[in-house]
């Protein structure tokens, strides 16, 4: 996994702000979702365009967490991206920023029913999980999912961001929630991109301003303490 480190000048200055380093560290679980963001075939197995060869080196984090959270009494969704019904609707992105070849390959190999949509067979995926489908980056932007009506129906306000990329489809999710009014806690060693500095610079900037960013213990011993808070 990636190393990571916030630097002194940011946890103060959030710190000062916030009066404490982290401002969610202490986590309700029957009202928190970890949302696990494009753990797919197509971004983690070698060979397909999406590729991110570190996010298989987080699986086991990803799964410690999940396990975690569920056992808190949180939920946990899975995010799987998809090119479906996108050629016109998102067609900037693809027609400009892909050469032809690779346009057509990922609109081929990240659309529903493809081998590179399903999700990474190492991930402990429970029937009691939800698996949710978006379009765009950020599964909490206006159109790219049902996200925000599935967390709201079951009275979550708090969301833990692991996945992949952590400074695309990650940092876009995990801001716009926070947009939406949701607590959101990046998850620094359940996350990964393509290199240490796109990492440590995506979660700066959202440590900064946006939300919280703690490791897998950190966010396991902040719901530990909304249980403890809640049963007192």
């Amino acid at each position: 996994m990636h190393a990571f480190q916030l630097s002194d000048e940011i946890v103060a200055r959030v710190t000062q702000r916030a009066g404490r380093a982290h401002p969610f560290d202490v986590i309700v679980p029957e009202r928190t979702a970890l949302v696990v963001v494009d753990m797919q075939n197509y971004f983690m197995k070698p060979g397909f365009l999406g590729e991110v060869p570190m996010a298989r080196s987080i699986v086991p984090a990803v799964n410690a967490l999940a396990a975690g959270v569920r056992a808190a009494g949180g939920h946990v969704v899975w995010i799987k991206n998809s090119t479906n019904d996108t050629r016109e609707s998102w067609s900037t992105f693809h027609e400009h920023l892909f050469t032809p070849a690779k346009m057509q390959q990922r609109y081929e190999t990240l659309a529903e029913g493809h081998e590179g949509h399903e999700l990474w067979p190492e991930l402990d995926v429970r029937a009691e999980d939800a698996q949710i489908v978006k379009k765009r980056f950020s599964a909490f932007v206006q159109g790219s999912s049902a996200i925000d009506e599935h967390l709201k129906a079951r009275g979550i306000d708090t969301v833990l961001i692991a996945g992949t990329a952590t400074n695309v489809c990650c940092e876009s999710s995990a801001r716009d929630a926070m947009m939406l009014n949701y607590k959101v806690v990046m998850v620094a060693d359940a996350l990964a991109t393509y290199t240490d500095a796109e990492h440590n610079a995506a979660l700066a900037a959202f440590y900064a301003i946006f939300g919280d960013v703690q490791t897998v213990d950190e966010t396991l011993a902040s719901l530990a303490r909304g249980q403890s808070r809640a049963a007192a």
